[in-house]
This record gives structure tokens, sequence and C-alpha cells, in this order.
């Protein structure tokens, strides 16, 4: 039901919320999606996942950020975690947001220091860096910088979002680059994107087909969609596509199981790993988009604890939610 997404995301996007919850991760069972937040936690979470054959992008949460100051800070995150995946030689590489790098208020800012996280990931055997998509009034921001950067780097990609109009001429614009194809999880208007599931699946599947006949570089196919993956599947056997220019990609702690039989199944692999306090936010984006894991979070979310250490208000935002969700699936 899109009012119930819609709720979602407005609670993604409220920033008294998103800080509120920075202290209350775990009660509110974040560390099921979430790789802790601390540089141990994540290198074990990445350690487990290689063990199975799966390769991890590092998502450092954090969007609301307002200063050079924080910008700052959170290029040197984003360093130090690639520091210490090249230190373990774990097979992983970054994902990050140009606003979590300044780009909202200070484009060059972002620019600068997401050039000199590419320089340092040039040096750490060219490790990846995958630029994520945000919401619609910063893809100018995005692809701006990004063309400035390609002729200077190979080592950078994107995300094509399958629900704006756009994407089709942004898969055709890029198919020299990685990139991460997915369907899209913010609130975006009519004007601007396909707005039903239908569409929106119709499109994703377009452009993943479009984009294996045509791409020079890998394709990430981000989806936790049996029916898309088995087309996926059957596609690429028909058309001879060698395994080697796409993996499959999911998030970390959804469908770990059917995740780790793909990848037995001798498909490249990827998980998406977030890491940090700066949850909520991401969090609220996956109910929105996914509802078959509601059930999961009620039982966390309903429990005396979450009540008592989260407060009132918080508490009662996020269960209404959650049950608002709950019941509008009981219901179909």
């Amino acid at each position: 039901m899109p009012i119930v997404k819609d709720f979602f995301i407005a609670l993604s996007n409220n920033t008294f919320l998103n800080n509120a919850a920075k202290n209350i991760g775990p009660v509110l069972g974040a560390n099921k999606v979430v790789a802790g937040n601390t540089i141990p936690k994540l290198l074990d979470t990445i350690e487990q996942l290689n063990a199975k054959g799966i390769s991890v992008t590092v998502d450092n949460l954090g969007e609301f950020v307002a200063t050079k100051g924080e910008a700052l800070k959170a290029k040197e995150q984003i360093l130090e975690i690639m520091a210490a995946i090249y230190d373990h030689q774990l097979d992983a590489h970054m994902s990050v947001k140009l606003s979590q790098l300044g780009a909202e208020f200070d484009i060059e800012l972002a620019y600068d220091n997401l050039r000199e996280i590419l320089l340092k990931a040039h040096e750490y055997d060219n490790m990846h860096i995958n630029i994520d998509t945000e919401k619609y009034d910063s893809l100018f921001a995005i692809t701006q910088t990004l063309d400035r950067l390609k002729g200077e780097f190979k080592n950078v990609g994107t995300v094509i979002q399958a629900y704006l109009y756009k994407a089709d001429a942004l898969v055709d614009k890029y198919p020299e680059l990685r990139l991460r194809m997915v369907k899209g999880a913010y609130k975006e208007e009519q004007n601007i994107a396909y707005q039903t599931k239908e569409e929106i699946d119709e499109n994703y599947i377009h452009l993943v087909e479009k984009r294996l006949k045509n791409a020079k570089h890998l394709t990430s196919i981000a989806t936790h969609d049996d029916r898309i993956i088995n087309h996926v599947k059957q596609f690429v056997r028909d058309n001879k596509i060698e395994r080697d220019r796409f993996e499959f990609q999911m998030l970390y702690g959804f469908r770990s199981e059917l995740a780790e039989a793909i990848a037995k199944e001798g498909y490249q692999f990827c998980i998406y790993v977030p890491y940090g306090d700066d949850w909520f936010g991401y969090f609220m984006r996956r109910l929105a988009e996914r509802p078959q894991n509601i059930n999961l979070a009620i039982k966390e979310f309903i429990k005396p604890q979450f009540v008592k250490k989260a407060g009132l208000f918080t508490g009662s935002l996020v269960v209404t939610g959650l049950a608002l969700k709950y019941l509008s699936k009981r219901g179909k």
C-alpha cells in the first residue's frame, strides 16, 4: 500500500528520529541488518561472508551531513574502513554517498573528498568505489561529479534506479562503468518516476537485459525478487552471457540463505553491508521497500525493553508504522 510506504520514507527522512535512534540500535534489532559500529565487528562480518564465496560492498552509514567538519569526518571514516579492508586482504569495496561528503552544501568539497578516496583506493589494488544514488534532487550532482572523475579513475561507478524515467538514458550513458541496478527506495513524484510495482519491475528487467547485452563492465543486479533472479538466470543462459560480466547483490540480513545458495551455484555474489550508528534511515527505507521483513521487525520492536529505552515518542512512531505495514499485508 503506497500510504504505508510513504510513512516509512517519512520516518527515514526525520532527523530527530535518526538522531534519537543512534544509541539504541541493538535494542531495536538493527544488528540484524547492520554490521555493528566498530571496525573489528565489520571485518568479522566481511570475513564470514568471504568464507562463503560472497564479496562485500560497505556503506558507512550517515546522510544528515550539514557542515564541512562532518563531511571531513565521514571521509576519514571511509578511508579508515578502506585501510582495514586492504590490510586484512578482504574481498570488499566501498559504497559512498555524495551527500555524506558534503554535496548538499558544497559540491566542490564533496568532489575533493571523493577524489581523495579514489586516489587512496587506487593505491589499495584499485579498490572499487561506488557512488550510491539518493533522492532525485541529488541526481544531477552525482552524475556531474561522476563525469568529472570517470576519465581519471577506472575504479568508480554508480547506481541506476529503475523507477526513474531517466534510468534508460543513464544506462546508455555509462556502458564502460561498473553499475549497480536497483529498483529505487525513495519517494519520488509521478512526473519523475514510475509509481507502481508492476511498472518498476518491468523497467528493471528491461534495463538489466539492456545492460547485460551492451555493458563493457560489471553489472550488479541488486534484487531479492525470486522472479527477477530466475528471469536473469534464464536470460544469461539464452544469450550466452558469461558469469564474470555480472553479479547478484542483496542487502545484509535479508534472504541470507538464498544469497548463499546462489553463490554456491557458481554465480558472483555481493552483499551490501551497512556499518555504523546512523542506521535508522537506512532501516526504514528497507522496511518501506521490502514488506516481507516486517514480521521480523515487529518481533524485535514490540519488546518491552524497546519502549523503555527508545522512549514513548520514538517507540510509538516506529511500532505504529510497523503495525500498519503488518496489517496491510495481512489484509491482502
